[in-house]
């Protein structure tokens, strides 16, 4: 039989973590934007102290699958994904992506990890469902999700606020069998 590369995609690969990779989450956590975007609660730089103990307490969960994604052209750090939530008896999970470094911003980088962290619940997984959400501000991740067969499911509607603007909260999914189809095409 032949196997399908689980880790590398066309751009990024799935990897460790290497030591000194909280330096760069830390540093990343100084740009407002890239936070207002990879999450919904109050921006704030960290340590990398902090982002340490903030990863440890997700990493030891038997429910959580943690990668960092590196350029395959030089082993760029540039973020992370990973599932978490994932529920083994209903074969569900929720999967989080954040591209840390703006470099790489709308350049396929997203897209390119959304297919690989897929790829892994699917096949290694053997999850049925992966949910997913964003913020509606965020069009490069709304495009992204919708590129790789995510449907919008619903919206929480001016569920956050920012610079004192109501935006919604866009809830994605996709089962296994539209993953499926897609992967024959």
């Amino acid at each position: 039989m032949e196997f399908k590369p689980l880790f590398t995609g066309q751009l990024v690969r799935l990897a460790a973590p290497k030591p000194d990779d909280n330096v760069h989450f830390a540093k990343w956590s100084e740009n407002d934007e890239y936070l207002r975007f990879a999450d919904n609660d109050p921006a704030r730089p960290i340590t990398p102290e902090d982002w340490t103990q903030f990863e440890a307490s997700i990493l030891n969960s038997p429910n959580s699958f943690h990668f960092r994604l590196r350029t395959l052209a030089d082993d760029t750090l540039i973020g992370g994904v990973g599932l978490f939530q994932v529920q083994w008896t209903h074969g569900v999970g929720s999967l989080g992506i954040a591209i840390g470094d703006s470099t790489y911003w709308g350049k396929g980088y997203g897209t390119d990890a959304l297919k690989l962290i897929l790829g892994y619940a699917f096949r290694e997984l053997n999850l049925y469902r992966v949910s997913s959400s964003t913020i509606s501000y965020n069009v490069r991740s709304v495009k992204a999700h919708e590129k790789v067969g995510f449907c919008q499911e619903g919206r929480q509607r001016n569920a956050i606020q920012r610079e004192a603007q109501r935006f919604d909260v866009i809830h994605f999914g996709i089962l296994r069998p539209e993953w499926e189809a897609l992967q024959s095409q």
